[in-house]
């Protein structure tokens, strides 16, 4: 499993130096993302991606459990009404969770991520905030690492339990 961290950066020459230290420290490149308030990013700092930014994941989860739920009393509804076998209840299950983890994704895609608002008012500053997902067992040395080379880096939060593929 995987932390989630998150660290304020006063300017992107802090983010490059930051994110330098990362590459040094063996955290893969693809681990380590950054969203800016202000401007944009420089194509030598990776930019978050797609799924950081927006609640998708989150929008899927909470439709699949609806969907489910929905699916499955449509399906006894049917069974109760119509002459229909019990693998009608699985069927229209697995309809709701399909249907309901599509449409809520879409329609949480054009939401930003709702555990980033609190960083929003940082970010509209100019900040920049460095997200990095690291092993469990090294979140203590990368956080040591980082406070003692980069005395102006803010820690911010962690998440822990991030999965190891989002």
């Amino acid at each position: 499993m995987r932390h989630r961290l998150y660290y304020f950066l006063p300017d992107i020459s802090s983010a490059r130096r930051a994110f330098d230290n990362m590459l040094l420290s063996r955290i893969e490149q693809k681990y380590v993302s950054f969203i800016s308030g202000g401007a944009s990013l420089p194509h030598d700092l990776p930019e978050a991606n797609f799924l950081v930014k927006t609640d998708v994941l989150h929008g899927a989860a909470a439709g699949m459990i609806i969907g489910a739920m929905l699916g499955a009393a449509f399906g006894a509804l049917l069974i109760n009404y119509y002459d229909v076998g019990p693998a009608t209840v699985l069927v229209t299950t697995l309809m709701g969770i399909l249907f309901g983890g599509w449409a809520s994704s879409m329609a949480a895609a054009a939401m930003p991520n709702s555990q980033l608002k609190k960083f929003m008012p940082e970010l509209e500053r100019g900040k920049v905030l460095m997200i990095v997902h690291v092993p469990a067992r090294r979140v203590e040395e990368i956080e040591k690492m980082l406070a003692e080379r980069h005395p102006e880096i803010r820690f911010s939060g962690e998440e822990p339990h991030i999965p190891v593929f989002p």
